[in-house]
């Protein structure tokens, strides 16, 4: 079943075609990888589908409904959070409040950012602050000032903070960018977890090591449209990908 399903969606700016005639189809609980070289319109399809910008044409459909526009804090309450490609956190919040308010939006339908402040006494929020940290190993460091994590941990933070809405579908715009390989791996293990457990996600991402091991289908965007689409091994021998996205060089 589609859980996402993009059709005919065009979005110019001035003389510049972002995106040209985008289709995409994500289905149930797998991982669809976007791909290709800076300007091919990734982000700005991703802009798309949370409502930050509003296409020329086309429909955008999560679950059966048309998210033409709506707000981007509309789509977020249907079931859709984005990882962004900079930890967009509460640098000066510790690792314990930046979970608190997330969950306090998701359980009172709105965001407050001192809402925090006056959940000391709420164990429940508490409780469930503790979980997703420990899910994403960082329980030991709730106490600490999220602003002095490493880009890994900060991600990692985001990814739980993303979580505790209960997502149907995660977005994840470059989820490794500027990492340390270590952190890389350590990030590819995260979202393999993740992925086990049958959440839906779009992730867009340059190191194709990171897209071959977490996507299950790979759609190339090359000039603001989709050139070819496939399984991992198939877009791994495309010629069209080497060209528009590796230069003719082997994957």
């Amino acid at each position: 079943m589609s859980v996402l399903e993009i059709s005919g969606v065009n979005k110019t700016f001035g003389g510049l075609k972002a995106l040209d005639d985008v289709n995409l189809q994500i289905e149930e609980k797998t991982v669809h990888a976007v791909i290709g070289p800076n300007g091919a319109g990734k982000s700005t399809l991703l802009n798309a589908v949370i409502g930050k910008l509003i296409p020329d044409t086309g429909t955008i459909m999560f679950m059966n409904q048309n998210m033409i526009g709506l707000k981007p804090h509309q789509i977020n309450q249907l079931g859709i959070s984005r990882v962004f490609q900079t930890p967009e956190i509460f640098a000066d919040l510790s690792l314990m409040e930046n979970m608190m308010i997330p969950l306090l939006a998701h359980r009172d339908g709105e965001f407050k950012l001192a809402a925090w402040k006056r959940s000391d006494m709420d164990s429940e929020i508490q409780d469930k602050a503790a979980h997703f940290l420990e899910d994403v190993n960082m329980l030991e460091k709730a106490g600490l000032h999220a602003g002095s994590m490493s880009r890994g941990d900060k991600r990692r933070l985001e990814l739980a903070m993303c979580l505790s809405q209960d997502p149907k579908l995660l977005l994840l715009d470059e989820p490794t960018a500027g990492m340390a390989r270590a952190d890389t791996n350590n990030t590819i293990d995260l979202l393999l977890k993740i992925k086990s457990r049958g959440m839906t996600k779009v992730i867009i991402e340059h190191d194709m090591h990171v897209v071959f091991s977490l996507a299950d289908k790979v759609s190339v965007m090359a000039q603001g449209h989709v050139i070819v689409e496939g399984s991992p091994d198939e877009i791994k021998g495309d010629p069209r990908v080497r060209e528009a996205y590796l230069g003719g060089a082997e994957v």
